[in-house]
């Protein structure tokens, strides 16, 4: 079975040789881990937080002086998110509307740091850009019209 992320959101500049590597490392780290034991761990000089979803895993990686269980709330606040945007998120949703799963992500986090606690007001942003996206593509509709 082939492993592979669907999205990437990096907060510090590495080139991509480190990631690729960072990513190959964490990800074994983390699937070799068993369901019970704890889900965080040491990775260098920094830590690894991660939460299974049925078959998805959501990792973040933080300094080494970062709280753990806050960043395990980050990440369950982002899945609810897509949750109630995609109607029980999967593999698939995040394939075929991996934008959207960015923009969602981008109005919790700004530079790996929370801006948004209010699951209400990061929804109301959300729906606002679909609004917007469907009044440029009706306004795309009209030009080609005339």
């Amino acid at each position: 079975m082939a492993i592979r992320y669907r999205l990437a959101k990096w907060f510090t500049t590495l080139s991509p040789k480190e990631k690729a590597k960072i990513v190959k490392d964490v990800t074994a780290l983390v699937l070799a881990r068993r369901t019970r034991m704890c889900n965080f761990l040491e990775y260098k000089d920094s830590k690894v937080v991660y939460r299974r979803y049925a078959s998805l895993f959501f990792i973040a990686g933080i300094d080494s002086g970062d709280n753990e269980l806050i960043t395990l709330e980050i990440v369950h606040r982002y899945v609810e998110q897509m949750d109630k945007y995609y109607g029980n998120v999967c593999e698939l949703d995040i394939i075929f509307n991996f934008q959207k799963a960015y923009f969602i992500l981008d109005e919790l986090l700004i530079a790996g740091e929370l801006q948004e606690s209010s699951k209400k007001n990061v929804l109301r942003c959300i729906s606002q850009e679909d609004a917007l996206e469907d009044m440029e593509k009706r306004k795309d509709i009209v030009d080609k019209d005339y």
